[in-house]
């Protein structure tokens, strides 16, 4: 019998940013602990004036500040043989390498900028400035890395 699972190419190259995964993650726990402290030091009869609609309006949202939060601390960027995979927060990119122009991380620029053959800018948020020498490094790196794979000016 053939085997169905067909095994992911393994990365290149991969890349996380640590500064923002570690301050949303503490963000998360943090806001876990204060919201659940309130609920459980709330009086009885506070809880008891809570529909049943409004605690799952509530839940409903604070879910959804944990999934950016989750999101955010699991940025990355990823370099396989056939091209690049970004992880944004609310966007996943697979940019092959002969489309890939410029990369950037200039002293003004928040994070790592990926310039496209036709122009088009995509922010790489998982290598940010905030890292410092890290996140130079990781550009100089993943530039020599794109250039190695077919990655072409514009």
């Amino acid at each position: 019998m053939p085997d169905l699972m067909v095994k992911a190419a393994a990365p290149v190259w991969q890349f996380r940013a640590r500064v923002l995964g570690v301050m949303s993650t503490l963000l998360a726990l943090s806001m876990i602990s204060v919201f659940t402290v309130i609920w459980v030091r709330l009086p009885d009869q506070s809880k008891e004036t809570f529909t049943i609609f409004q605690r799952l309006t509530l839940l409903f949202f604070a879910g959804i500040i944990l999934w950016i939060l989750y999101r955010m601390a699991t940025v990355r960027v990823a370099a396989y043989e056939d091209g690049l995979a970004v992880r944004n927060v609310f966007k996943s990119y697979r940019v092959p390498w002969h489309e890939i122009s410029v990369l950037r991380l200039s002293s003004g620029d928040a994070w790592l900028q990926l310039f496209d053959t036709e122009g088009t800018r995509l922010g790489i948020l998982a290598v940010q400035m905030s890292d410092g020498p890290r996140a130079r490094k990781a550009a100089k790196d993943l530039a020599k890395i794109a250039k190695a794979r077919g990655a072409r000016p514009a």
